[in-house]
């Protein structure tokens, strides 16, 4: 009959256990529009040949350069920030694994003798006696019985702390990406510039030596000397700049990819790197829903909605269980005989009747929520912003771009006409020191210009969310059904 009554509370247990007292979640209205801003500074997104359809690809597909690839792959294997992230991941999903077993008794087996002496003077009989009992049991102690979910709402909510922190090291995956990624090409595009540069110098060498030449002979003025060697000083100095810098860059791509990284897989200039692909354009606002950071954000406002189901079970009795069933005898020999079983247990309930801390911790769950809801909010504004900033820059790039390129053709030409004009003795060198000054200072700009235009492309690849998830995480996936199944 006891074992009965046992198997029901266990039985009550486990269907009590399906019910909580949370609020129904609803996702909060995003305070954003539906679409992204417009204008003269957005320009028109031209369809590209290399543009990918869906919101953003994996970035395999996003990135086509293969030494950027292996890099990238070299990144998420090396990178310690990123372990700080995944660690800090699997922390939380042992909390969780913690705090979902509170919902089950703590089974534990134990075993032990007691030996008692009562003096004569104490016992029934007038004589002393010595008594010894064995026992071997197994039982759970205080177990908590889920009846109001005040248990199961704190697992909901550890649960949410544990999307919340995936979501984090996705996030700080897509971090790794879209850094490494401009580090590269800000690499390769100062390694143009050095190789600029070095041209630079030797033209502007050569010019010097040659007007030195003249200068001996008496051809040419000592101020057409130091006009020669000014511009030559000055390409040296750049030179010897955009070595420290490529120097700098590759320090930088080290520390990214957490070790050092192949000089093979290193680029050589920006115009052998492959463009990363364009984004597709037309892409509604709801994309911002799926970045990590509005998601991990909306994790934790559903951890607070969950706290509130645990706030509220605080008002309701409490019930716990001890329970054992083993066997007992006075000799060792007799331990496991029959007619030597013992059993008991002992439910308990609290009843809580009048504490002011329960309000209070009502109250302040509440407050928690809609601190969450204020969060997730701002977090998708900040999100759009991200989006709206990068679009700015990318409305009016091509532009730029093509504007820049009729300036560096008109400069190399202008070079071009003074020097040949200088030769031949029709033009002072003045106006082939400026023309040359004004080529360098165009190729510059036309290797920053396309330098920005593939940086953006990485940018808008980061602020739209970066491509889904990057590594499948199955703990994760197997988390996330679980917690589908329980709604």
């Amino acid at each position: 009959m006891n074992k009965h009554l046992f198997l029901s509370l266990l039985g009550l247990a486990v269907a009590a256990a399906g019910c909580t007292l949370a609020p129904k979640y609803a996702r909060p209205s995003a305070p954003v529009p539906a679409a992204w801003p417009s204008g003269p500074a957005f320009g028109e997104h031209p369809s590209a040949t290399n543009a990918v359809a869906g919101p953003t690809p994996a970035w395999r597909q996003f990135f086509g350069d293969d030494k950027l690839q292996r890099l990238i792959g070299l990144a998420l294997t090396n990178n310690r920030d990123l372990r700080i992230a995944v660690l800090n991941s699997e922390e939380s999903r042992a909390l969780y694994g913690v705090q979902r077993a509170a919902l089950f008794p703590a089974i534990n087996a134990n075993g032990g003798l007691a030996r008692t002496r009562v003096p004569g003077d104490l016992s029934t009989t007038g004589q002393p006696i010595t008594s010894s009992e064995y026992q071997a049991n197994l039982g759970a102690a205080a177990w908590e019985i889920d009846l109001f979910g005040r248990i199961r709402s704190l697992k909901d909510e550890a649960l949410q702390q544990y999307f919340a922190s995936a979501e984090a090291r996705r996030g700080a995956q897509i971090s790794l990406i879209s850094s490494l990624a401009q580090a590269y090409l800000a690499l390769a595009a100062d390694r143009e510039n050095q190789k600029l540069s070095e041209t630079t110098y030797e033209a502007q060498r050569a010019s010097y030596e040659m007007i030195k030449h003249r200068h001996d002979l008496g051809l040419v003025t000592d101020l057409d000397l130091y006009r020669a060697e000014t511009p030559m000083d000055a390409a040296l100095r750049d030179k010897v700049a955009y070595q420290q810098q490529v120097a700098m860059d590759q320090n930088a791509l080290n520390l990214l990819a957490g070790t050092t990284v192949p000089g093979e897989w290193l680029p050589a200039d920006l115009s052998g790197v492959t463009p990363p692909a364009e984004i597709a354009p037309g892409l509604p606002s709801e994309v911002l829903l799926s970045r990590p950071d509005v998601l991990q954000a909306e994790a934790l406002l559903k951890g607070a909605n969950a706290d509130i189901g645990a706030a509220r079970a605080a008002f309701f009795p409490r019930i716990s269980l001890t329970a054992a069933i083993g066997t007992a005898s006075s000799d060792l020999s007799g331990l496991f005989k029959a007619g030597q079983g013992a059993w008991s247990y002992a439910p308990q309930v609290a009843l809580p009747i009048f504490d002011a801390r329960t309000w209070s911790a009502h109250r302040a769950a509440k407050v928690q929520r809609e601190l969450a809801v204020a969060q997730y909010e701002k977090a998708i504004q900040s999100a759009f912003r991200d989006v709206a900033d990068a679009l700015a820059v990318h409305g009016n790039l091509d532009q730029q771009l093509a504007s820049q390129q009729a300036l560096e053709h008109a400069s190399a030409e202008s070079y071009r006409l003074a020097t040949s004009r200088y030769e031949k003795g029709i033009d002072n060198y003045l106006n082939v020191l400026d023309a040359q000054r004004s080529l360098f200072a165009a190729q510059q700009g036309l290797v920053s210009l396309r330098l920005a235009k593939a940086a953006n492309q990485v940018q808008l690849y980061a602020v739209l969310g970066g491509g889904g998830q990057i590594e499948a995480d199955p703990a994760l996936t197997r988390a996330n059904a679980a917690a589908g199944k329980s709604k």
